[in-house]
């Protein structure tokens, strides 16, 4: 996946916005990060759970990495180049389902069905 492809999902969920924060693209909803991009772009950090992040970097290693700081919070790091866009384009959608807001994901659930 290129950084442009994780900004365009990224920036396609809901009150989603792109923040600039300590040097670094930081997506949130209503003002919770759910991914910080690196600042190189070939990097991202994803608000995730413990049990996912342990299966991602067991499952794959070169893609998928402790990110510094919020891995003890489940976050998940990506290698962007070296992973599937479709598996990180879930891994984005379920950072924001939760990050959002209750009411906010369950009209984004209505509107998917």
């Amino acid at each position: 996946m290129r950084a442009g492809v994780l900004r365009e999902v990224a920036l396609s969920l809901p009150d989603a916005q792109e923040r600039e924060t300590w040097g670094e693209a930081t997506f949130r909803v209503r003002d919770k990060i759910f991914v910080i991009m690196g600042t190189d772009g070939k990097r991202a950090s994803i608000k995730s759970t413990h049990e996912e992040q342990s299966a991602l970097v067991e499952e794959n290693p070169s893609a998928y990495y402790l990110p510094p700081y919020v891995a003890r919070h489940g976050w998940i790091g990506v290698r962007l180049a070296r992973a599937r866009t479709d598996e990180v384009r879930e891994l984005l959608i379920e950072g924001w389902r939760m990050t959002a807001p209750t009411r906010l994901v369950a009209a984004f659930d209505r509107d998917e069905a």
